[in-house]
């Protein structure tokens, strides 16, 4: 369609100067004494056209030799620039690959010819870019490599503020050799050194999941337990695991927190710090009570951190995981002294509720040795001792039964007791 355009308005142009000059008689007379020269108008205004054109080309031809030496520099500068750019690109497909002289080397190419452009007085708008992105590519391939000295070396360099004033670093360049320095530490096995990177940046970026995941590790490999316990948490807030993932960390921190104490009073200094959705996780729970336990602290106290778990255990048998309902008879069994009243009530009613239960009848059955009801504790135990599956409460079941028997002076009994939990036991 342009070209039918075109072609229609060259013949436009063709009718009209053929009209304006086949008809023209005018003629242009130039008189320079003692001379007088008579010329055709159409002559003149072809001349006129003819001029202009030599002299607009002429002018033309005049500044493109004058811009070849300028031409000539941008095409270096140019080639350059792409030499650059392929040399940082190739460093990094060799770092990918595991290829990590070659990347190195690479990364140097670039690097040079960032410096030579430099020298001449060039400067990139993304040179400073790509001169921190060469330093950081190749001191991960020494970092790869164990070659210490040169990643360092390359890290301070990638950290130094740009040599002009012109350029500035992008921050989230600085940032991000920060968090990878990070990480070189923790492969180093230097904790600390890691944390005190993290702790220079900036807020937002100190909280980026990216960031936090090499902060949790870092406490973690350092033992500050608590520290990585709040850095869980706070993953586990940005979904940086799966519900699952972040569940099993948290409480793998907790119980070493748990693990940790050393008396009561700091067992329950930490208890009381989880928050509420961890102190209701059962597993937990019944580490703290068997922990506080084992440390002299109160029974009472033990079976007021057991009461969420046994809850569970009474009114939604089918949730808790058999291990952790075994776990949670053996704490029980362990702050049964001066055991209240309204304790053994709720025992006495969740065996009742569930008689076929033989966990429910043993630990009722120790209840009742602890209240000095002889006759009933026999008679649970009895019933128990048999059907328990874990082979630690059933010896207990049969020990219990041979202590009544013996307390009641049945020898022939309480021999035959023994020889069960014995047999329990092997």
């Amino acid at each position: 369609m342009r070209a039918t355009l075109w072609l229609l308005a060259l013949f436009a142009v063709a009718v009209a100067s053929a009209l304006f000059a086949g008809n023209n008689q005018g003629t242009v007379t130039v008189f320079w004494p003692p001379w007088r020269l008579d010329l055709s108008l159409n002559f003149v205004l072809l001349a006129l056209a003819l001029a202009f054109t030599t002299l607009y080309a002429a002018l033309r031809a005049l500044a493109a030799l004058i811009a070849l030496p300028r031409q000539a520099q941008r095409w270096r500068l140019q080639q350059k620039e792409r030499a650059m750019h392929g040399a940082l690109l190739d460093a990094l497909a060799q770092l990918m690959s595991g290829r990590f002289l070659r990347s190195r080397k690479a990364a140097q190419a670039a690097l040079e010819q960032e410096a030579s452009l430099r020298g001449g007085g060039t400067y990139l708008p993304q040179g400073e870019a790509l001169r921190v992105m060469s330093h950081l590519v190749a001191a991960d391939a020494s970092h790869a490599l164990q070659d210490r000295s040169a990643r360092d070396q390359h890290l301070q360099e990638a950290l130094s503020p740009p040599k002009s004033s012109e350029v500035s670093q992008p921050q989230e360049l600085q940032e991000g050799v920060q968090l990878r320095a990070a990480r070189w530490a923790l492969d180093d096995r230097e904790p600390l050194v890691a944390l005190k990177g993290l702790a220079t940046l900036s807020q937002g970026a100190a909280r980026r999941t990216l960031a936090l995941r090499i902060k949790l590790k870092a406490t973690r490999l350092a033992q500050q337990t608590q520290e990585a316990l709040e850095t869980a948490r706070l993953l586990g807030k940005h979904r940086a695991f799966s519900a699952a993932a972040a569940q099993s960390i948290v409480r793998g921190l907790a119980s070493e927190l748990i693990r940790n104490a050393h008396d009561p009073e700091q067992l329950s200094t930490t208890w009381l710090a989880l928050d509420p959705g961890e102190r209701d996780m059962p597993e937990l729970a019944i580490h703290a009570a068997q922990r506080l336990a084992e440390l002299g602290g109160e029974p009472a106290q033990v079976r007021r951190w057991l009461e969420p778990v046994w809850q569970q255990l009474v009114d939604r048998p089918g949730e808790l995981d058999e291990l952790d309902a075994r776990r949670l008879v053996r704490a029980l069994e362990t702050a049964l002294d001066s055991l209240d009243a309204q304790w053994l009530a709720r025992i006495e009613t969740a065996q009742q509720a569930n008689p076929r239960d033989a966990r429910l009848q043993y630990l009722a059955g120790v209840a009742c040795m602890q209240r000095q009801l002889w006759g009933k504790a026999q008679q649970l135990l009895t019933q128990a001792a048999p059907k328990l599956q874990d082979a630690g409460l059933r010896t207990n079941a049969w020990r219990h039964l041979a202590q009544l028997a013996e307390q009641r002076g049945d020898l022939e009994a309480a021999l035959a007791a023994w020889k069960s939990a014995a047999q329990s036991r092997g």
